[in-house]
Formats: structure tokens, C-alpha cells, sequence
């Protein structure tokens, strides 16, 4: 499918937040949510939900939910359902992985390139921290380096799939190859990566892949995608109480279950964005690929609209990047260009938006970071049109 032939209006029609005029340009933050996705949480509750492992049908049917749930998400990055580890956000579940993968004694490997929720988990381990770093100018993170940082010590190597603030599409896979040659674990933060094109996680030699719905259109959901046998291995803090079997081993507290319900919606949804045939997972690569066609070529525009304005500085010039612009306006603080957006409707964030280490590898941390217009599948040429006529009114 050609990006001229994306179903946009029919895409866009399913999104009651859209309805309210404004350009979402802010779905690096968060995505809104489709019809489906809100009726099916509202279905759930309406059905009778109880706690899982229970003796009647109130229970059951969360049993239902839970392990739908599972399936969806191994579809969607081409995982295993038994070691699909589902959680509040992506943040949590990673502080929680890192305490149960890497401690004294072990090396960790980092990269400036991250979104903190990759870096700061590992560093606060007790693990000997090495760091990779990014080019500043072009954005890009140098595969070489890793034959100088990883060694047979190393325990774990993290590494994002997509910057959230560059976009950037690191080559995961090259890097795995190097972290499992020395038997070290790749945890890969495919957070941003996940909502812009098809996700293999085998392929990208992701151990342990990490994602948020709330980034592909569903509920404010994480979860962490692995071998179930390499689960098997690892024993988190837990209460002495809860069971013991995995995935299940590494949740805690009682899950929200109608969430749940919205996050296999959300897989669906996806699956269904163009015209496809075969199993979910099959349909899935198809939107996907479509997805990421479509954003391409609009982001086409974005990208070269604001890098023909004088007075605009964009940042990064990754080969392969997502669908994301991060830029200043001369004379304007990033703030102070959001501010201007929005009173025009249009949505955009500033700051570092916790890409704490490579806004400081930019030299803008301190200096209040950069404007961020990240593109989804919803967003159309208007929208793009819309910010770029705001951005030429500060020149």
C-alpha cells in the first residue's frame, strides 16, 4: 500500500478525541484512544469483573481478559503469550527487572540515546555501569563502541529501539549479536519503536522487549516480552504469598482487568488499520509496515518545512529515524513555542521529555531543552501544515 492510499479520514473517524479540532502532535507523550479501545474497557465493567483464580464466572471472565491480553501483545512484537509480563507502565516493570537481572558484581551497558526509564534502573543496581554514547550531530548511536564496552562480565546490555526525542533507529540487532557473543542480555526499550512500524523482537535479538500501550492507542498499560524459560531463571522481589509461576511472578498488587481488555482492542485496531489476511499477527505486520509508510512520507514534510526556516534548529539527522522533529525557535524558549502552538491548536511538547541523557549530549538540558512534534497514524496533513504555519509566525 502506497502512503497516498492510507485510509487517514476512515482512521481518524474512529478517534472521538479528535473531534475537538485541535492537531495531536504530541503522540510521542501518549496517544488517544479509539472507539473500539473505550467501548471495550466499558464492556468489561459492565460484564462483572472479579479478582483472577476465583470459583465463578466474574472471575473467570478476568482470567479471559488476562491471558487475551498476553496473546495480543506477543503478536504485536512477535513474542511468546507465557512470557508477557503486563504492568502499570514500562518504568516500573523495568525497575523491577533490573534488580532481578544485574546487582554487584555484574556490568551493565547503557546508552546516552535512552529515554531515562532505560538508564537509571541499571545505574541504580549496584552493577559496575558502562556507558555508550551518541553522536551528537547526526543523533546516531555508533554500533562499534560496543566491542569496547562489553565484556564477560557484562549482564546486561539496554538499548532503546527509537529515541523518543530523535527518533533515531539504532541497529538493535547488531548490537545484540555483539552482547550475545560475550552472554550478555539484551533488554530493548521498544517503547517509541512500537507504535511507528512492524515489531520482530526475535529479529531485532531482544531478550526482553519492553513496550506501553498507551503509545499504540490503548490504556496506560506496560509490559515486558520474554522467553518464558529465561523467566524461569530470574526471581523477583515478591510477596510470600502471591504465586509463584511465571509470567504471573513478576506482577503485583490485583491487575486493572478492563485495561486489559482495551489493550487487546488496541491490538485489534491496529490489525484492522488497512485491509489484511492471514492470523493477527500476520494482519499486524501488514498495518504496521502501512503505519510506518504513511508516517514517512508526512513526516517528510514536517522535517523539511522546519529545516528551511532560518530561524528554526532542528536536532539529529539519524538514516533511520521515527516519525519525530526535535527543534528550537530562535529568540523563543521551547516553552514559550508550545504556549504559541497551542493558542493556535496545536499540540507539541518541550522539555527534555526524559531523554535526560542525550539533552545533556546536545548541550540543551540545562537550557530547557527542545520542542517535540512526534507523528502517529491519526495525524494528517493539516496537522503538519498547521504547525509549520506556526512555527514560520515566530520567524
Amino acid at each position: 500500500m502506497l502512503p497516498s492510499e492510507f485510509p487517514i479520514k476512515q482512521v481518524r473517524a474512529t478517534y472521538p478525541a479528535l473531534a475537538d479540532g485541535h492537531a495531536y502532535l504530541d503522540g510521542a507523550a501518549g496517544t488517544q484512544v479509539p472507539t473500539p479501545v473505550i467501548d471495550a474497557i466499558a464492556t468489561a465493567y459492565r460484564s462483572g469483573l472479579g479478582n483472577v483464580g476465583g470459583a465463578f464466572p466474574a472471575s473467570h471472565r478476568s482470567d479471559a481478559i488476562v491471558g487475551a491480553c498476553r496473546a495480543a501483545v506477543a503478536d504485536l512484537v512477535g513474542g511468546d503469550a507465557r512470557g508477557v509480563i503486563l504492568g502499570p507502565n514500562m518504568t516500573t516493570l523495568t525497575y523491577r527487572l533490573s534488580k532481578a537481572l544485574a546487582g554487584p558484581g555484574d556490568e551493565v551497558v547503557v546508552s546516552r540515546l535512552d529515554h531515562d526509564a532505560n538508564v537509571r534502573p541499571w545505574t541504580q543496581t549496584g552493577a559496575t555501569v558502562r556507558w555508550a554514547e551518541v553522536d551528537p550531530v547526526t543523533g546516531e548511536l555508533p554500533v562499534e563502541q560496543y566491542a569496547d564496552l562489553v565484556n564477560e562480565r557484562t549482564r546486561v546490555v539496554a538499548v532503546s529501539a527509537a529515541s523518543n526525542i530523535l527518533g533515531t533507529r539504532p541497529d538493535v540487532a547488531a548490537i545484540a549479536e555483539i552482547a550475545h557473543a560475550a552472554g550478555a542480555l539484551m533488554y530493548v526499550d521498544g517503547v517509541h519503536a512500537t507504535p511507528h512500524g512492524p515489531v520482530d523482537m526475535r529479529a531485532l535479538g531482544a531478550d526482553l522487549y519492553a513496550t506501553s500501550a498507551y503509545k499504540w492507542s490503548g490504556p496506560h498499560i506496560g509490559a515486558v516480552i520474554a522467553d518464558p524459560a529465561l523467566l524461569e531463571t530470574l526471581r523477583p522481589d515478591k510477596l510470600a504469598s502471591s504465586t509463584d509461576e511465571v509470567p504471573e511472578r513478576f506482577e503485583t498488587g490485583t491487575s486493572p482487568f478492563a485495561d486489559f481488555d482495551g489493550v487487546t482492542a488496541a491490538v485489534d485496531h491496529l490489525a484492522a488499520m488497512v485491509p489484511g489476511t492471514g492470523s493477527r499477527r500476520e494482519r499486524l505486520l501488514t498495518s504496521m509496515a502501512a503505519i510506518e509508510a504513511y508516517e514517512q512520507d508526512l513526516f517528510a514534510v514536517l522535517i523539511e518545512g522546519l529545516e528551511t526556516m532560518p530561524h528554526v534548529t532542528t536536532y539529529g539527522k539519524p538514516a533511520r529515524r521515527t516519525a519525530t522533529a526535535y527543534f528550537n525557535v530562535a529568540r523563543h524558549t521551547p516553552r514559550q513555542v508550545a504556549e504559541h502552538l497551542a493558542k493556535l491548536g496545536v499540540n507539541v511538547w518541550h522539555g527534555h521529555n526524559y531523554a535526560w541523557e542525550l539533552t545533556a549530549a546536545l548541550g540543551i538540558r540545562d537550557t530547557g531543552g527542545a520542542v517535540r512534534a512526534g507523528l502517529v497514524h491519526y495525524n494528517d496533513r493539516s496537522d503538519v501544515d498547521r504547525l509549520l504555519e506556526g512555527v514560520a509566525r515566530l520567524g
